[in-house]
């Protein structure tokens, strides 16, 4: 069958009981939706008395009764997103009261018959669409049968004519959960198979059919609401089995502490689930043993004793028991719970002293130091405001050197010193101290809101550091005061007056200029070289020296005292002219020298300065003229219209304004060069007047002279080593050497008689002794260098070493790629060849047995080396 969404019938009924409360579900609607989707909202025509939840379950929105009327509303089911809308009629039918006559009247079968109406007039019988309302059945759950158990029979009254047969359908026949309802195709005898639960299904909607023979439809669908009836088979249930609530000690009666609930799966709305609470038992039973009560319907546990005191009884603890029934202690089934109750503690005790007079002693000077221990109780919850304690003075210490301070672990008050104690001044300190909580007392409580007690505070006297008076000391002295003179007296005071030790002491601390001196006894200042003001170690005319008083006492102590000097200037220092050198040019041009006077000496013993040129010599003033152009500077220039390019120097005498007047004569070093048309010097000229000093002439002069010392000895060694190579005699005179590049030999051997030679040579040449153990000889000056040799082939060592041509025309090739080889026409050295020969003396090559016809020109096939011996040979008589 194809899903239609909806509700499954146009008309529900249900039976509920005549007292109805606010909040009270009634009765499930039920909404078949195809598409799971959809979002269902749910309404009510009786808004103000009826209420349908999400779920479809109807509430009762106030109390009313029921009349003996059947109550009918409409519920409407609308789609949120389509705004599709669908209606269903609900019925609502007062229970009835259940007696045994009612009982025996229930087991008698019903019968339902379809209705039916014949038109009246002659036309074919036709089927008039109307309500037909049949009463629910109430069935009692858990029934014990026997099964199954008939509940009514169906029946139409065309049941004479025709041949039918009768079926349910719905949740419970056809339906999940299927098979509690069974009908009788034929009789129409409904029954019901199993015992049933209300607390799963309260109610069950059937729809009876009658069809012919051929199922076709003969009668409209009549709906039967079978109503499960409640009986008492479930305890109440309470949600928590332990409860936890709070109540403050001293909370007067009726004070509200917490609330209990529990639920009965019965019906609420008859007596199986009606719930009454009471207390069953308190533990501990003190001050009283009913200081609770709850209330039996909505389960609120309040007040109802005084004297809830934490500190005796710090939490109760109640067994709650709920009954349905309504209470009703023969028929109902109950059930247990504990409630905890703690009692939360108030400030009710106030903090007290554990003594009237606490004691301490405190070293004089001393900050920052627990002098003394202050311990109170309070019987209070520990580390709450109502346990906490303040502390204050409330008298003896006017002067605020002490302060108290809270351990926030023991309660305890630290009084502690913030400020110096003189033993000198206070020997003893009595204070008077007071200590309260955090929270004030709560009302009612009759002790006093603090408790008071003294402390007794003594002073311990001790060696204290001496001082100067005053801190620094100032003295106001004229500069160019003598070594030797006395200038003020400088001393301390010792604090310790009640202490037996001896006079202090004086030494010098710090003196940087190193002028000055203490005696150590009287502490008498005296100078121990003149004071000069112009000193590096005088910062704004003030001259610091620090000095150490120290006593004797147990421990040693000392103090520390400034001394400042202010000097006073004196004329005693000249002015000097500033810069020292100058530049200007030849020619007379508005180019003068600035220049500007200095002197170490302030007002009034400096400017205005006076500027003059001497007298002598007299070239002085012939070529240079000065002009004041301001209190501290003037200009110089020349007098003449030109002065030869040079360096002159230029004595100015500057006086100052002190008095007596102060004046010198100062060389300014002048250098004039030529200039260009802008008037700077030229390049040359700048180089020559720019000037060196001394120092740097001296030390140009001194590497001029290192650099021909070092290329002079340099000369010398390469002489010396000409000579060394010059001590033998050239085994070939140079002027008997027709070539200029021939390089001299070794002894030679014997050459063809001296059969006994050694092939090695010819196989390593790598192996032949060096040169460094040879014999010093004479060599050209043309020969080879020695340097480092080319990877020439080595000739292996192996008994037969294979075709000497080979090995030499390798070792050829690598001569002629060999970029360190020496020039073409210089001729190699070779080692020892033997003695004797007779092949004749090879001095001359226009020797006659040199064979001059013969064709040299195959020595040019064999390398660059060789093309000059063919030139030689093969160019006739060339």
């Amino acid at each position: 069958m194809s899903c239609k969404t909806g509700f499954p019938e146009d008309v529900h009924s249900a039976v509920v009981s005549r007292s109805v409360h606010g909040g009270q579900p009634l009765l499930n609607v039920r909404f078949r939706s195809c598409d799971g989707n959809k979002k269902i909202h749910f309404g009510s025509s009786e808004p103000e008395d009826f209420r349908v939840g999400e779920d479809g379950v109807v509430y009762a929105e106030r109390s009313f009764q029921l009349s003996a009327e059947p109550t009918e509303f409409v519920v409407s089911a609308q789609d949120k997103e389509t705004q599709q809308e669908w209606q269903m009629k609900v019925k609502l039918t007062p229970e009835p009261a259940f007696t045994e006559a009612s009982e025996k009247d229930q087991r008698k079968i019903e019968e339902i018959i379809f209705p039916w109406q014949q038109h009246k007039h002659s036309s074919p019988l036709k089927r008039q669409k109307r309500d037909w309302v049949i009463p629910p059945i109430n069935l009692p759950e858990n029934s014990k049968g026997p099964f199954p158990q008939e509940l009514v029979r169906i029946r139409s009254d065309r049941d004479k004519s025709l041949s039918l047969r009768y079926s349910v359908t719905g949740p419970g026949a056809d339906q999940p959960p299927t098979g509690i309802f069974i009908i009788n195709p034929i009789s129409g005898q409904l029954s019901v198979t199993k015992p049933l639960d209300r607390e799963q299904i309260a109610s069950f909607h059937l729809r009876a059919h009658a069809v012919d023979v051929n199922g076709n439809q003969v009668e409209n669908p009549i709906d039967i609401v079978i109503n499960v009836i409640d009986m008492n088979d479930n305890r109440p249930e309470f949600l928590h089995q332990v409860w936890n609530g709070t109540v403050p000690e001293g909370s007067k009666p009726g004070t509200y502490v917490m609330t209990v609930t529990a639920i009965d799966a019965d019906d609420p709305n008859t007596q199986n689930g009606m719930l009454r609470y009471r207390i069953l038992s308190q533990a501990p039973s003190s001050p009283s043993p009913n200081m609770f009560t709850i209330n039996n319907e909505t389960g609120d546990i309040i007040t109802v004793a005084a004297g809830l005191d934490r500190e005796k009884v710090q939490q109760y603890t109640l067994i709650i028991q709920a009954t349905d029934m309504e209470g009703n202690p023969t028929y109902g089934l109950s059930n247990t719970a504990t409630a905890v109750i703690a009692v939360t503690d108030v400030n009710d005790n106030p903090p007290e002293f554990t003594a009237m007079t606490f004691y301490g002693e405190v070293p004089e000077n001393r900050v920052d130091v627990i002098v003394a221990n202050l311990t109170v109780t309070d019987k209070d919850q520990p580390h709450t405001p109502a346990w906490n304690a303040m502390y204050r003075m409330t008298g003896g210490d006017p002067t605020g050197r002490f302060t108290i301070l809270t351990d926030p672990n023991s309660n305890d008050g630290l009084v502690t010193v913030v400020k110096p104690i003189d033993f000198e001044t206070n020997r003893m300190f009595v204070l008077t101290v007071a200590a309260e909580n955090q929270v004030p007392l709560a009302k009612g409580i009759q002790h006093p809101p603090q408790s008071t007690a003294t402390v007794s505070i003594t002073v311990i006297d001790v060696n204290e550091s001496p001082y100067f008076v005053p801190n620094p000391k100032l003295v106001r002295q004229e500069e160019g005061l003598m070594a030797g003179s006395m200038l003020t007296t400088f001393t301390a005071q010792d604090p310790d007056r009640y202490m037996q030790q001896t006079s202090l002491r004086y030494s010098k601390l710090s003196d940087p200029a190193s002028w000055l001196k203490i005696d150590p006894v009287n502490g008498q200042i005296t100078t121990t070289a003149v004071l000069d003001r112009e000193s590096i170690y005088v910062q704004n005319n003030m001259y610091n020296a620090t000095f150490l008083a120290s006593d004797n006492g147990i421990p040693p102590m000392s103090g520390t005292g400034t001394l400042q000097i202010y000097l006073l200037d004196i004329n005693d220092n000249a002015p000097q002219v500033h810069p020292k050198e100058a530049t200007t040019c030849e020619t007379l041009q508005p180019n003068a020298i600035n220049i500007t006077a200095v002197d170490p000496d302030i007002d009034p013993n400096a400017g205005p300065f006076a500027f003059e040129l001497p007298d002598t010599p007299a070239s002085i003033k012939r070529n240079w003229t000065i002009v004041r152009i301001s209190g501290d500077h003037a200009q110089l220039s020349l007098r003449i219209r030109f002065l030869e390019a040079g360096i002159y120097d230029v004595p100015i005498v500057i006086t100052d304004s002190g008095n007596p007047h102060a004046s010198s004569t100062s060389l300014l070093k002048v250098k004039v060069c030529q200039c260009d048309l802008n008037g700077d010097c030229t390049d040359v000229d700048r180089i020559v007047g720019a000037g060196l000093g001394t120092g740097a002439i001296i030390a140009i002069l001194l590497c001029i002279i290192i650099l021909l010392i070092l290329v002079l000895m340099f000369v010398v060694w390469m002489k010396r080593r000409d000579k060394e190579r010059q001590a033998k005699q050239l085994l070939i005179d140079p002027e008997d050497d027709v070539r200029d590049n021939i390089l001299k030999y070794d002894e030679e051997g014997g050459g063809e008689e001296d059969q006994d030679y050694d092939l090695s040579q010819l196989q390593q040449p790598d192996t032949v002794e060096p040169d460094a153990i040879k014999p010093v000889g004479i060599r050209r000056l043309d020969e080879r260098p020695i340097h480092a040799e080319p990877q020439y082939p080595v000739r292996s060592a192996a008994p037969h070493p294979g075709d000497i041509g080979d090995f030499i025309n390798e070792g050829l090739k690598a001569a002629d790629n060999d970029p360190t080889a020496p020039p073409y026409d210089s001729l190699l050295v070779f080692d020892y060849e033997g003695s004797g020969s007779t092949a004749g003396s090879l001095s001359s090559l226009n020797s006659s047995s040199s064979g001059g016809e013969q064709d040299y020109d195959y020595l040019n096939d064999w390398g660059p080396r060789f093309k000059k011996l063919a030139d030689m040979y093969g160019g006739g008589d060339d």
